[in-house]
């Protein structure tokens, strides 16, 4: 069989190869412990499911204008400017399926073959293959002083006259910091500039803990939407829990958002009705589901960080906003799929090995879920790993033993 060879060239997904090994572990009775997944485990807000479960009653489940429903357009217009002081127009707006597809349709449109897309490391597992899958060139710029924020001076060094865009993602998917508002501030400059787009993933933008804040990038610019380099994403997966929904959307100044519009017309034609009504509920509706999530997912926070902190020579920098951590295992091994691989084997948890957000040596965990799968899949991960801890552990009902140290 013949395959392309640049589809040959797009790596897996490693969070939905995880997901999958999870569930096939579950259909054989283990007791998996799933700390590497990106969704909230609460329950879809009740005007999201009202709004969806009144438009599958009518049943005239159609097609819709490709760049979304103009009643969910206009309330994504509505927290844009309650969010980030922006006054944009429904020309500025386009909804896809889901944030990705956002992503993926801004690259098709602004990359030419071998355009550059800086890439802040750590980075979310997709940013590099999306923009291969356009013919672009992912440069990643990790930062020279080993730590989790990017400097200015490592893009700098990083730029050649083929940047085409950078992508920034605070707060950070895998390692939970908040960018610096100076930080923001620069890059908004810098981009502006240099005539470079600056792609703000803001899917996580509201989880921030601690009375910290992730400073839209539109603060920094005063230029209009029509004129400015940055283009926002955003959706409902992550601050409404309603990851299943594939809701995204992007906004953009009319010519950007007209072409996207063009290609997602060529590709899914149009997003599902109700599925765009359900977010629009969400939008719309009481607020207070994403304090209550914030709240509850900060408070995970706090106990995984006390948990890690039990371990000897784990480091981890405290997250800011999100619902990962990024703890660093080198003092264990330098090779974090072999330790995936291994917490997977040994002890039924799922975790998501650094390597693939450019983070060798670390692990992406995710405490989005219960508290009990939080403490517990500590609790396991310690077992493999530190050989001052029992010998001894159960779990589920299985008496294990470790053998291999």
């Amino acid at each position: 069989m013949s395959i392309s060879t640049l589809a040959k060239s797009i790596a897996e997904s490693p969070t939905i190869r995880l997901n999958e090994e999870a569930r096939l572990l579950r259909e054989r009775g283990e007791a998996v412990i799933h700390l590497g997944i990106g969704e909230p485990k609460n329950r879809t807000p009740m005007t999201a499911l009202l709004s969806a479960a009144a438009k599958l009653n009518t049943g005239d489940i159609k097609y819709t204008p490709t760049d979304g429903l103009p009643s969910l357009k206009k309330a994504i217009i509505r927290y844009t400017e309650e969010n980030y002081d922006k006054v944009v127009a429904p020309e500025n707006v386009i909804v896809s399926g889901g944030a990705k597809q956002s992503i993926y349709n801004l690259l098709y449109t602004i990359l030419n073959p071998q355009d550059e897309v800086i890439i802040l490391a750590p980075y979310w597992v997709s940013y590099p293959e999306m923009v291969k899958m356009v013919y672009g060139v992912p440069v990643i710029v990790t930062p020279e002083d080993g730590g989790l924020h990017p400097r200015m001076e490592d893009i700098l060094q990083a730029v050649t006259s083929s940047t085409r865009a950078i992508i920034v993602n605070s707060p950070n998917n895998p390692s939970g910091v908040v960018f610096s508002d100076a930080f923001i501030a620069q890059i908004v400059e810098f981009c502006e500039k240099k005539n470079i787009y600056l792609i703000m993933d803001d899917i996580y933008h509201k989880l921030v803990f601690d009375g910290k804040h992730a400073a839209p990038a539109y603060r920094f610019s005063n230029k209009d939407i029509e004129s400015t380099k940055i283009i926002v994403v955003n959706g409902v997966s992550k601050l409404y829990g309603m990851t299943g929904f594939r809701i995204g959307w992007a906004v953009a100044n009319r010519q950007l958002v007209e072409i996207m519009t063009n290609v997602q017309s060529q590709v899914t034609t149009s997003t599902s009705p109700f599925l765009q009504v359900a977010a629009e509920g969400a939008l719309t509706g009481l607020q207070s589901i994403v304090e209550n999530l914030r709240l509850s997912i900060q408070n995970n926070r706090d106990v995984i960080m006390q948990e890690l902190k039990s371990f000897t020579g784990v480091k981890c920098v405290k997250p800011d906003g999100t619902f990962y951590c990024l703890p660093d295992f080198r003092a264990y091994t330098n090779n974090s799929v072999e330790l995936s691989n291994l917490l997977l084997k040994k002890a039924f948890v799922v975790t998501v090995p650094g390597k693939e957000f450019g983070m060798e040596g670390h692990l992406r965990l995710s405490y989005a879920g219960s508290m009990k799968d939080v403490t517990e899949g500590i609790a396991r991960i310690k077992w493999v790993l530190d050989p001052n801890s029992p010998n001894e552990i159960y779990i589920g009902d299985k008496k294990m033993v470790r053998d291999w140290q």
